[in-house]
């Protein structure tokens, strides 16, 4: 074998993989977000997750980056295991369309392909379409690096060497350990089965040798979703765990089946793909994995308690309250770009729940003067300024990644509700600080003043809740009682200043309780309309 055929053999590869890479990170981009919503919306039972997995994976053409998503849903809490099961098991059927088309010999068109999706990037203006341009982009460039690998497969038939390297393969055990170990180095069994498929057709190897390297190709498939488990929750583990008994136990049936009698399955596939030994691999990958579905898709609740043998013990819970401590994003969390807004919003819920509390906390210490609740709200402002910083700091990360369009569109946003929570938390120290100073000046409110303050609070928090469920919840169901609210405080905060006058007026109360008193309503009327501004960015985020 000359150096000009392992030169175009790297090339070729080269090209696979850049092409598969694009092609996938473009299709995230443009529907991400759409396909995230179905992954959260459509895994309620395990046949729906499976279905899921199935189209997730066609679509995106890689069933490492449907498990990697998997396992960051499974960190951040928004899919159980039982959902992650079913999605996984989905994922190593849907896996099976790239090795499928690959055997369909497309890359005989490529050059179009490639030229029609050049052409979409250089000349439409549209995001949307041009992202869509990248798509095609990519699939050219795979089919391109399939001509290269095919062409050049075509001269290692001339070289002896070659064919008596391949024909010494006659091990099952070392074939699937050679697929194991090719998939897991590549990241990706798409493309070590459609690799396989070029092989074939080019008589390289023997079709029953490539039925255990694909069995092993499942194996080394795992790798991506362990890697990206590692720095996650024990949860996060269990779910790639899942992944990789899926494989174990599906590759072991599989192979005593394989070594009772392949040549018989070579047969039965030769009938189907009327002799094309291209057509055969891809079908034998097809037939595998939907083999190991049905078999083990009853046993999903086995293969997740057997999960928590292998990955014991639970996390350290952090709570809400705990301080400087991230809960959904951040290094120790498993990072996904078509994920990462999603953690971000709950993490900004976790920190909107503190700043109301505390705003409650710091009323609250405002009539009773209780010091050890003034120290307390100092405490927790301290901590939502921390995590403030942390959240601004993680959307700056993340901007620089490759984010799905929708999710780019609302960074901006979020940048805005991380500064409004902030200022909540502000309001909350600015009303400890007014307690301070009536323990220090002795100022007393009347009942009346008291009642007044009380009765604006509530509004306040109803406004914050609505607000918080809207923002979270990307829902409209509140945005009536939002604006009617935020109307009503306003005109509660002029109605209760006058009424303030007036008691000033009447020498019903001190000048030093007035203007504490006047700086709680306006502060507290401020809260609103930081309130109102998150529930609104959601609008701003689908505009």
């Amino acid at each position: 074998m000359n150096l000009e055929i392992i030169l175009s053999m790297a090339g070729g590869l080269g090209l696979f993989l850049f092409g598969m890479r694009v092609m996938s990170e473009s299709i995230e981009k443009v529907a991400g977000a759409k396909l995230r919503q179905i992954l959260e919306q459509l895994t309620t039972n395990r046949f729906t997750g499976i279905l899921v997995g199935v189209i997730f994976t066609a679509i995106i053409q890689s069933s490492s980056a449907c498990t990697v998503m998997v396992v960051s849903f499974v960190n951040s809490g928004l899919m159980n295991l039982y959902q992650a099961a079913g999605v996984i098991f989905g994922a190593n059927i849907g896996t099976t369309v790239t090795s499928l088309l690959v055997s369909f010999k497309l890359e005989k068109i490529a050059p179009v392909i490639l030229l029609v999706g050049v052409i979409v990037v250089m000349f439409c203006k549209k995001q949307k379409i041009t992202k869509f341009g990248e798509i095609i982009v990519g699939f050219g460039i795979l089919f391109m690096g399939l001509s290269t690998m095919s062409g050049a497969m075509s001269g290692m038939k001339d070289s002896e060497a070659v064919l008596n390297m391949f024909a010494s393969l006659t091990n099952p055990i070392l074939a699937v350990l050679l697929g194991t170990f090719l998939t897991a180095v590549i990241q990706s069994s798409s493309v070590t089965v459609s690799i396989m498929v070029l092989m074939a057709n080019q008589g390289l190897l023997g079709l029953d040798m490539c039925m255990f390297i694909i069995l092993g190709c499942n194996i080394g498939a795992c790798t991506s979703a362990l890697l990206a488990s590692l720095t996650g929750k024990k949860d996060a583990k269990r779910a790639a765990s899942i992944h990789l008994i899926f494989n174990i136990i599906g590759t072991l049936l599989v192979f005593i089946l394989f070594i009772l009698d392949v040549d018989q399955v070579v047969a039965l596939l030769a009938k189907i793909a009327h002799n094309d030994a291209g057509r055969i691999v891809a079908y034998a990958h097809i037939a595998i994995k939907l083999f190991q579905v049905i078999i083990m898709s009853p046993f999903i609740g086995a293969i997740v308690k057997m999960t928590y043998i292998f990955v014991p013990g639970d996390d350290k819970k952090i709570g809400y309250r705990d301080s400087h401590q991230l809960k959904y994003i951040g290094e120790k969390v498993v990072f996904n770009p078509a994920t990462a807004v999603v953690e971000v919003i709950k993490e900004l819920d976790r920190v909107a729940s503190l700043a109301s509390e505390n705003l409650n906390r710091a009323m609250n210490a405002l009539i009773t003067l209780d010091e050890g609740e003034i120290e307390e709200v100092y405490e927790v402002e301290e901590n939502i300024d921390f995590l403030s910083h942390s959240i601004t700091d993680y959307l700056v990360k993340i901007n620089q990644t490759t984010l799905p369009i929708e999710d780019l569109k609302s960074l901006g946003s979020l940048f805005h509700v991380v500064n409004d929570i902030e200022r909540i938390g502000d309001h909350a120290e600015n009303i400890a600080d007014a307690a301070r100073r009536r323990i220090d000046s002795g100022v007393s409110f009347s009942k009346e003043a008291q009642a007044e303050l009380g009765m604006m609070l509530d509004m306040v928090n109803t406004l914050l809740r609505f607000s918080l469920e809207m923002f979270v919840k990307s829902s409209e169901e509140h945005e009536e009682d939002i604006n009617h609210l935020e109307e009503a405080i306003d005109e509660k905060e002029k109605e209760l200043q006058k009424k303030h006058l007036d008691r000033l007026t009447n020498n019903e109360c001190s000048p030093e309780a007035g203007v504490i008193f006047s700086d709680i309503i306006s502060g507290l009327e401020r809260v609103a309309d930081h309130a109102t501004n998150i529930a609104f960015a959601t609008v701003a985020m689908d505009a």
